[in-house]
């Protein structure tokens, strides 16, 4: 017997398993991100050697590190939701790009704010106007932008279409920032970011970052499913599906 993953763009199909995947992936959340923060706290070195040694404030990277990568991830998934959506004409596709949004403005938020807090005792200086940190600066903004936008206008189905086509015009960002982190000549590149070089990272370091940013995409799954439940309620609210259920909860319909 085969499944029909189709059936569930429907959001009354679709919405029950979300509720029942929401706890799975709190769960995995909770407990990967405990043990990233104790892997990086009591199984790594004390400090970064090399040339540019530091302290034990650069364990802010098993923050940084998976909110940066989340924030380009999660941009990536709101866009992809976003052309299926005005590809195909799924009312749930628009839902789950505009669910994963705040989540994604979130984590650029923190990418944004941890790495002033290391930059600061590093170089000296909580910002620079290098592309690296520009580029996810407009990535933030680009965030904000979407949920704006489609705040902004009344007819959900106006609203998704153009900030749908707001998002994919700002896809461009996120292979900006990939390139100005990873820039093959760093004489093109100069900047205070790091370059990204994980094969040259600690072990228990990198498993720590990678744990994390586990974590956070779990963490990213949950949130994001939350709030889809809660968008779907909100636009299917006069369907006979939604009338029972919210009677069958003894909530008012």
């Amino acid at each position: 017997m085969t499944l029909s993953w189709s059936r569930f763009a429907s959001p009354a199909t679709f919405y029950p398993l979300a509720g029942r995947l929401i706890p799975v992936f709190w769960v995995l959340a909770a407990a990967l991100i405990l043990l990233a923060f104790y892997w990086g706290f009591f199984e790594t070195p004390d400090q970064l050697g090399g040339s540019n040694a530091q302290k034990g404030y650069y364990r802010i990277i098993f923050i940084h590190v998976g909110t940066a990568w989340m924030s380009m991830w999660l941009y990536g998934m709101l866009v992809l939701w976003a052309a299926v959506g005005l590809v195909f004409k799924t009312r749930l596709s628009f839902m789950m790009a505009n669910a994963i949004a705040p989540t994604g403005a979130i984590f650029t938020f923190l990418a944004l704010w941890t790495g002033a807090i290391w930059g600061r005792p590093s170089w000296g200086t909580y910002w620079d106007w290098d592309p690296r940190l520009t580029s996810e600066l407009i990535l933030f903004f680009l965030y904000v932008g979407y949920i704006a936008l489609h705040s902004a206008i009344d007819d959900s189905r106006r609203a998704d279409r153009a900030a749908s086509l707001l998002a994919i015009v700002g896809l461009v960002m996120v292979p900006v920032i990939f390139w100005s982190i990873n820039c093959p000549d760093p004489n093109q590149c100069a900047a205070l970011h790091q370059r990204s070089g994980l094969g040259k990272v600690d072990g228990n370091i990198l498993f720590a970052m990678l744990t994390m940013t586990l974590g956070f995409w779990m963490y990213s799954f949950a949130t994001t499913l939350m709030r889809l439940r809660g968008i779907i309620l909100t636009r299917e609210a006069e369907t006979t599906w939604v009338q029972d259920l919210l009677r069958s909860e003894g909530r008012p319909a």
